[in-house]
Protein backbone atom coordinates (compact mmCIF):
# COMPACT_ATOMS: atom_id res chain seq x y z
CA UNK A 1 0.00 0.00 0.00
CA UNK A 2 0.92 3.36 -0.79
CA UNK A 3 0.63 5.98 2.23
CA UNK A 4 0.88 10.17 2.18
CA UNK A 5 1.04 12.41 4.99
CA UNK A 6 -1.53 14.00 6.06
CA UNK A 7 -1.90 17.67 6.29
CA UNK A 8 0.34 19.17 8.72
CA UNK A 9 -2.14 21.56 10.40
CA UNK A 10 -4.23 18.33 11.09
CA UNK A 11 -1.60 15.70 12.37
CA UNK A 12 2.23 15.47 12.28
CA UNK A 13 2.49 11.82 13.56
CA UNK A 14 0.10 10.55 12.12
CA UNK A 15 -0.19 8.39 8.69
CA UNK A 16 -3.48 7.96 6.42
CA UNK A 17 -3.57 4.89 4.49
CA UNK A 18 -4.70 4.90 1.23
CA UNK A 19 -8.23 3.47 0.63
CA UNK A 20 -8.93 3.26 4.35
CA UNK A 21 -12.30 3.71 5.38
CA UNK A 22 -11.12 5.77 8.47
CA UNK A 23 -8.56 8.38 9.04
CA UNK A 24 -8.03 8.93 12.45
CA UNK A 25 -5.62 11.63 11.41
CA UNK A 26 -8.78 14.12 10.80
CA UNK A 27 -9.84 16.62 13.17
CA UNK A 28 -13.19 17.13 14.78
CA UNK A 29 -15.74 18.22 12.57
CA UNK A 30 -14.41 16.43 9.60
CA UNK A 31 -15.59 12.94 8.47
CA UNK A 32 -13.65 10.57 6.00
CA UNK A 33 -14.24 8.83 2.56
CA UNK A 34 -12.15 6.60 1.36
CA UNK A 35 -8.96 7.75 0.43
CA UNK A 36 -9.57 11.69 2.29
CA UNK A 37 -10.83 13.19 5.15
CA UNK A 38 -13.86 15.73 4.17
CA UNK A 39 -15.31 18.25 6.07
CA UNK A 40 -18.94 17.76 7.34
CA UNK A 41 -21.55 20.27 4.72
CA UNK A 42 -23.63 22.77 6.76
CA UNK A 43 -26.78 21.15 8.88
CA UNK A 44 -24.72 18.25 9.93
CA UNK A 45 -22.11 17.66 12.62
CA UNK A 46 -19.37 15.04 13.88
CA UNK A 47 -18.15 15.66 17.33
CA UNK A 48 -15.51 12.90 17.21
CA UNK A 49 -12.57 12.47 14.58
CA UNK A 50 -11.87 9.36 12.13
CA UNK A 51 -16.01 8.69 11.29
CA UNK A 52 -17.05 7.02 8.04
CA UNK A 53 -19.79 10.07 8.18
CA UNK A 54 -21.30 13.22 9.47
CA UNK A 55 -24.81 13.46 11.42
CA UNK A 56 -27.41 15.31 10.58
CA UNK A 57 -28.43 17.74 13.22
CA UNK A 58 -31.58 17.24 14.85
CA UNK A 59 -35.23 18.90 14.73
CA UNK A 60 -34.86 21.91 16.50
CA UNK A 61 -31.16 22.79 15.97
CA UNK A 62 -28.89 23.62 12.81
CA UNK A 63 -25.08 24.83 12.16
CA UNK A 64 -24.53 27.12 8.93
CA UNK A 65 -21.03 26.54 8.78
CA UNK A 66 -19.08 23.46 7.19
CA UNK A 67 -16.89 21.09 9.50
CA UNK A 68 -19.09 21.51 12.44
CA UNK A 69 -18.27 19.64 15.69
CA UNK A 70 -21.74 20.51 17.36
CA UNK A 71 -25.13 21.75 16.48
CA UNK A 72 -26.53 25.36 17.85
CA UNK A 73 -29.84 25.20 19.16
CA UNK A 74 -32.86 27.11 17.13
CA UNK A 75 -33.85 30.48 18.99
CA UNK A 76 -36.78 31.52 20.61
CA UNK A 77 -39.46 32.31 17.94
CA UNK A 78 -37.72 30.12 15.30
CA UNK A 79 -37.69 26.83 14.38
CA UNK A 80 -36.09 23.59 12.46
CA UNK A 81 -38.81 21.29 11.87
CA UNK A 82 -36.84 18.60 9.49
CA UNK A 83 -33.35 17.32 10.34
CA UNK A 84 -30.59 18.62 9.02
CA UNK A 85 -31.78 22.75 8.88
CA UNK A 86 -28.36 24.49 8.23
CA UNK A 87 -30.68 27.43 9.39
CA UNK A 88 -33.77 28.34 11.75
CA UNK A 89 -36.53 29.87 10.03
CA UNK A 90 -38.81 32.68 12.03
CA UNK A 91 -42.45 31.88 13.26
CA UNK A 92 -44.90 33.28 10.99
CA UNK A 93 -47.36 35.94 12.46
CA UNK A 94 -49.49 34.70 14.57
CA UNK A 95 -47.59 31.66 16.04
CA UNK A 96 -44.65 31.74 18.17
CA UNK A 97 -42.23 30.02 20.29
CA UNK A 98 -40.87 30.41 23.82
CA UNK A 99 -38.34 28.29 24.24
CA UNK A 100 -35.06 27.14 22.74
CA UNK A 101 -34.68 23.86 20.41
CA UNK A 102 -38.23 24.57 18.94
CA UNK A 103 -39.05 21.56 16.20
CA UNK A 104 -42.20 23.67 15.49
CA UNK A 105 -44.13 27.37 16.51
CA UNK A 106 -47.29 27.47 18.54
CA UNK A 107 -50.22 29.67 17.20
CA UNK A 108 -51.84 32.37 19.62
CA UNK A 109 -54.27 31.43 21.57
CA UNK A 110 -58.07 33.75 21.61
CA UNK A 111 -57.25 36.87 23.28
CA UNK A 112 -53.67 37.47 22.39
CA UNK A 113 -52.14 38.55 18.82
CA UNK A 114 -48.65 38.56 17.23
CA UNK A 115 -48.00 40.98 14.57
CA UNK A 116 -44.58 40.37 13.33
CA UNK A 117 -42.23 37.12 13.02
CA UNK A 118 -40.12 35.54 14.81
CA UNK A 119 -42.52 36.14 17.91
CA UNK A 120 -41.45 34.76 21.44
CA UNK A 121 -44.55 35.30 22.94
CA UNK A 122 -48.01 36.50 22.15
CA UNK A 123 -50.00 39.76 23.35
CA UNK A 124 -52.85 40.13 24.80
CA UNK A 125 -54.93 42.25 23.35
CA UNK A 126 -56.11 45.75 24.98
CA UNK A 127 -58.98 46.35 26.72
CA UNK A 128 -61.94 47.05 24.07
CA UNK A 129 -60.71 45.13 21.35
CA UNK A 130 -60.93 40.79 21.30
CA UNK A 131 -59.04 37.66 19.02
CA UNK A 132 -61.75 35.45 19.06
CA UNK A 133 -59.68 33.30 16.90
CA UNK A 134 -56.25 31.26 17.53
CA UNK A 135 -53.55 32.56 15.31
CA UNK A 136 -54.33 36.17 15.04
CA UNK A 137 -51.98 39.05 13.70
CA UNK A 138 -54.42 42.25 14.73
CA UNK A 139 -56.60 42.32 17.71
CA UNK A 140 -60.44 42.95 16.37
CA UNK A 141 -62.41 46.37 18.16
CA UNK A 142 -65.21 45.33 19.71
CA UNK A 143 -68.48 46.42 17.80
CA UNK A 144 -71.46 49.01 20.26
CA UNK A 145 -73.02 47.14 22.60
CA UNK A 146 -70.34 45.33 23.86
CA UNK A 147 -67.57 45.91 26.20
CA UNK A 148 -63.79 43.98 27.33
CA UNK A 149 -61.94 44.56 30.00
CA UNK A 150 -57.97 44.67 30.17
CA UNK A 151 -58.26 41.16 32.02
CA UNK A 152 -60.70 39.90 29.35
CA UNK A 153 -60.39 37.39 26.44
CA UNK A 154 -63.25 38.23 24.64
CA UNK A 155 -66.12 41.45 23.58
CA UNK A 156 -69.17 40.62 26.37
CA UNK A 157 -72.74 41.78 25.34
CA UNK A 158 -74.24 44.65 28.09
CA UNK A 159 -75.34 43.47 30.89
CA UNK A 160 -80.05 44.46 30.91
CA UNK A 161 -80.35 47.64 31.48
CA UNK A 162 -76.74 49.09 29.85
CA UNK A 163 -75.80 50.81 26.83
CA UNK A 164 -72.87 51.48 25.06
CA UNK A 165 -73.44 53.15 20.94
CA UNK A 166 -69.15 53.33 20.85
CA UNK A 167 -67.08 50.88 19.82
CA UNK A 168 -63.97 49.86 21.61
CA UNK A 169 -64.79 50.41 25.09
CA UNK A 170 -64.17 48.92 27.92
CA UNK A 171 -67.46 48.81 30.18
CA UNK A 172 -71.20 49.88 29.69
CA UNK A 173 -72.94 53.14 31.03
CA UNK A 174 -76.33 52.01 32.95
CA UNK A 175 -79.46 53.40 31.37
CA UNK A 176 -80.35 56.68 32.88
CA UNK A 177 -83.45 57.82 34.85
CA UNK A 178 -86.69 58.59 33.03
CA UNK A 179 -85.19 56.44 29.82
CA UNK A 180 -85.43 52.89 29.21
CA UNK A 181 -83.13 50.87 26.91
CA UNK A 182 -84.40 48.25 24.92
CA UNK A 183 -81.51 47.72 23.17
CA UNK A 184 -77.67 47.55 24.28
CA UNK A 185 -76.55 49.42 21.07
CA UNK A 186 -79.41 52.01 21.16
CA UNK A 187 -79.66 55.14 22.61
CA UNK A 188 -81.72 55.30 25.87
CA UNK A 189 -85.43 55.58 24.83
CA UNK A 190 -87.35 59.29 26.98
CA UNK A 191 -89.62 57.67 29.00
CA UNK A 192 -93.63 58.18 28.65
CA UNK A 193 -95.27 60.95 30.89
CA UNK A 194 -97.55 57.70 32.07
CA UNK A 195 -94.94 55.41 32.87
CA UNK A 196 -92.17 54.87 35.42
CA UNK A 197 -88.32 54.37 34.43
CA UNK A 198 -85.92 54.01 36.87
CA UNK A 199 -82.34 53.91 36.25
CA UNK A 200 -81.57 50.53 34.62
CA UNK A 201 -85.10 50.64 32.47
CA UNK A 202 -85.29 47.95 29.83
CA UNK A 203 -89.20 49.19 29.15
CA UNK A 204 -91.59 51.46 30.57
CA UNK A 205 -93.32 50.09 33.38
CA UNK A 206 -97.03 51.59 33.50
CA UNK A 207 -99.76 51.59 36.40
CA UNK A 208 -102.97 48.90 36.22
CA UNK A 209 -105.28 51.44 33.67
CA UNK A 210 -108.49 50.67 35.04
CA UNK A 211 -107.78 51.12 38.50
CA UNK A 212 -104.60 53.04 38.73
CA UNK A 213 -103.04 56.33 37.04
CA UNK A 214 -99.64 58.44 37.66
CA UNK A 215 -99.27 60.45 40.31
CA UNK A 216 -95.86 62.16 40.74
CA UNK A 217 -93.32 59.10 41.38
CA UNK A 218 -96.50 56.33 43.00
CA UNK A 219 -99.58 54.97 41.22
CA UNK A 220 -102.99 56.04 43.49
CA UNK A 221 -106.60 54.71 42.73
CA UNK A 222 -108.74 55.67 40.49
CA UNK A 223 -112.04 57.76 41.71
CA UNK A 224 -114.08 54.69 39.93
CA UNK A 225 -111.77 52.11 41.87
CA UNK A 226 -112.56 54.10 45.02
CA UNK A 227 -116.03 53.97 44.75
CA UNK A 228 -116.30 50.19 44.02
CA UNK A 229 -114.09 49.47 46.96
CA UNK A 230 -116.04 51.59 49.54
CA UNK A 231 -119.34 49.98 47.80
CA UNK A 232 -117.86 46.75 48.11
CA UNK A 233 -116.73 47.81 52.11
CA UNK A 234 -120.01 49.09 53.13
CA UNK A 235 -121.87 45.77 51.46
CA UNK A 236 -119.30 43.60 53.43
CA UNK A 237 -120.04 45.56 57.07
CA UNK A 238 -123.84 44.98 56.59
CA UNK A 239 -123.37 41.31 55.71
CA UNK A 240 -121.24 41.14 58.79
CA UNK A 241 -123.72 43.00 61.23
CA UNK A 242 -126.77 41.21 60.29
CA UNK A 243 -125.24 37.32 60.91
CA UNK A 244 -123.91 38.93 64.31
CA UNK A 245 -127.77 40.40 64.40
CA UNK A 246 -129.00 36.66 63.59
CA UNK A 247 -126.74 34.65 65.83
CA UNK A 248 -127.80 36.86 68.73
CA UNK A 249 -131.42 35.96 67.97
CA UNK A 250 -131.01 32.83 67.71
CA UNK A 251 -130.64 31.93 71.96
CA UNK A 252 -134.01 34.06 72.60
CA UNK A 253 -136.04 31.75 70.30
CA UNK A 254 -134.40 28.43 72.10
CA UNK A 255 -135.39 30.12 75.59
CA UNK A 256 -139.26 30.86 74.76
CA UNK A 257 -140.19 27.14 73.22
CA UNK A 258 -138.26 24.89 76.61
CA UNK A 259 -140.51 25.76 78.87
CA UNK A 260 -143.70 25.29 76.96
CA UNK A 261 -142.70 21.89 75.93
CA UNK A 262 -141.76 20.59 79.04
CA UNK A 263 -144.88 21.64 80.47
CA UNK A 264 -147.00 19.81 77.31
CA UNK A 265 -145.13 16.78 77.35
CA UNK A 266 -145.53 15.74 81.22
CA UNK A 267 -147.24 12.27 81.92
CA UNK A 268 -149.98 13.60 83.81
CA UNK A 269 -152.81 14.56 81.55
CA UNK A 270 -156.38 16.32 82.18
CA UNK A 271 -160.08 14.74 81.39
CA UNK A 272 -158.51 10.63 81.73
CA UNK A 273 -156.87 11.47 78.33
CA UNK A 274 -153.41 10.02 78.07
CA UNK A 275 -152.38 12.51 74.98
CA UNK A 276 -152.98 15.71 75.00
CA UNK A 277 -151.53 17.77 72.79
CA UNK A 278 -149.27 20.85 73.73
CA UNK A 279 -150.68 24.43 73.70
CA UNK A 280 -148.45 27.16 72.10
CA UNK A 281 -148.43 30.42 73.06
CA UNK A 282 -147.93 33.13 70.43
CA UNK A 283 -146.93 30.72 68.43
Amino acid sequence: MSAWLCPLLWSLTMVCLTGALSCSCCLQGACTAPGACSPCPPGQHQPQGGQPSCLPCPRGSYTSFPRSSVCLPCPPGHFANESGAAACRACEPGYFSSKQNAAFCLPCQPGSFCNTSGCSGCRPCPGGQEAPREAAETCETCPAGTFKGASDNRCKACSTGEYQLQRGKESCELCPENHYCPSPDVKPVKCPPDAFCPRGSVEPTYCMELFLYKAGDSCQLTPATVIVLATFSAGGILVVFLIILRSRQEPGRSSLKSPLLSRGSGLGCYGGTEHTEPVYAGW
